[in-house]
Parts: C-alpha cells; structure tokens; sequence
C-alpha cells in the first residue's frame, strides 16, 4: 500500500459515507448503516495497508494523525447515530471526516519508515490513538453543540439532547485524561521527567482543564448560550493542542513534540 492510493480510498469511503447519511435523512436506517459501515472498513483497509507498507503504525506526521481522525470520526457518528438516532449526525461526521481527507490530499506529506529513537516505544501506538480519539470525540461534541445552538432556542433542548452532549465530554475526556497519563509516563522512559511544560504539553493540560471545568459548571449554570460557547472555546483549545503549536515561535527548536 502506498500513499499513492489514497485518493482511490478516500472517494470510495467518502462515497459510502455520503450515501449513508443520505439514507439516514430518508429513513433507510438499514441502508444507512450498511454503506456507513463498509466506507469505515475501506478506509480501516487503508490505515492497515499503509501500518504494512511503513513497517510502523502511521501515527508519525500530521497528514497519518489526519487518517486516524476521519477514520474516528466516522466510527463515532455512526455510533451515534445507532444510539441515540439523530438524522442529521451522519451528515455532520461525514462533513467533518471529509475536510480532514481533502486536507490530506491537498497537502500529502513525507511518509518516511523511520521513526526517531524517541517514538520506538511501546507507549507510542497507543498513546496517539486514545490521543485521536479523544480529540474525534471532542469533534463531534462541537458539531453537536453547534448543531442545538442554531437548530432552535437554547433554552428549549430538551433534557435528553443536553444529557448525550454531557456524555461525550464525560467520555472525550475521560480518552484525554488517559492519553496524558500515558504521554507522562512514556515522557519518563524517554527523557527522565513525566512532566516538562514543554509547549504541547502546557496547551493539553489548558485543553483538559477547559473540558473539566465544562463538567463541573454544567449542572450549575442556567445560561444555555454559555456552556455552548465554552464547547466551541474547548475545542479551539484542542485544535491548538493538536497542530496549533506547530506555528507558535515558542515551540520551534525547543519543544520535543514538534518533529
């Protein structure tokens, strides 16, 4: 598999996706789910083909970290969509996974087989993943917040939307917490300290203390406008987090997480 191929993956995953969330609008539930399902699978072939043809997990630059985030975003609208039944969140999760793959496109970059000695470890793999999932998560948070913002009133979304809103930041939290446990402790294996306040690390713990406040002012706060702006302020945070530092002068030379 090479990089060569994306473009035949991407329209064929795309294609299904789009078609399932067309189906979802027109209540073919089982045609939705079906075509949703195989444009995971096909993009799954891909990410699997390119991990072979490398010869390690393409988690390295930001164009692999882009695969695993439309590939998660995928997975979650459909989970969403199975769970709670909302039309519209297929729509949505397609929209958000295919701008990340036309990046992709637009911008390929150097999939090279080596990886430098400090991302030869065994926390490597899995701390990137819950790391895109996490961040998938938070994605699809902000589309659901943006979606009951201008869909009606905040004050009239009903109890039930706000309780599927709360469990996705219980839970994209809950993948951010643990992928920082993680990093500190591969931090630790290797450069000696779980934690620096290198620049990445100073805006994910700005990120996971924004997503927590959240919880915490959630039950109190009766300003629905509020809690909405504060998800999309989370999430700007995040994207900082992710590839934001990439630009910031104080991360270049000195941060260890800028490669």
């Amino acid at each position: 598999m090479s990089w060569e191929s994306f473009v035949i993956y991407a329209v064929l995953a795309g294609l299904c996706w789009v078609t399932g969330a067309v189906l979802a609008f027109r209540d073919k539930r089982v045609g939705a789910i079906v075509s949703s399902s195989v444009g995971i699978a096909v993009f799954l072939v891909f990410i699997v083909g390119m991990w072979i043809s490398l010869e390690r997990p393409p988690l390295r630059t930001m164009g692999e970290t882009r695969l695993w985030y439309s590939f998660f975003l995928a997975v979650i609208g459909l989970g969403l969509y199975l769970k709670c039944r909302f039309k519209w969140i297929l729509s949505f999760s397609t929209v958000m996974s295919l701008v990340f793959i036309f990046i992709n496109l637009l911008k390929p970059e150097i999939h090279s087989k080596t990886l430098m000695p400090a991302l030869q470890s065994a926390w490597f793999v899995p701390h990137v993943i819950v790391y895109m999932f996490s961040y998938a998560m938070m994605g699809a948070v902000t589309l659901f917040a943006i979606y009951l913002w201008f869909r009606k009133n905040p004050a009239q979304v009903s109890a039930h939307e706000w309780t599927v809103c709360d469990n996705l930041v219980r839970l994209g939290w809950s993948f951010i917490t643990l992928g920082m446990v993680m990093g500190a402790l591969w931090a630790k294996e290797a450069w000696g300290d779980y934690w620096t306040w290198d620049p990445k690390e100073t805006w994910a713990f700005a990120t996971w203390l924004s997503y927590l406040l959240y919880l915490h002012l959630r039950p109190q706060c009766k300003h629905k406008d509020f809690l909405f702006a504060w998800l999309i302020f989370s999430f700007i945070l995040l994207q900082m987090c992710w590839w934001g530092i990439n630009y910031l002068p104080s991360a270049q030379g000195s941060s260890i997480h800028v490669y």
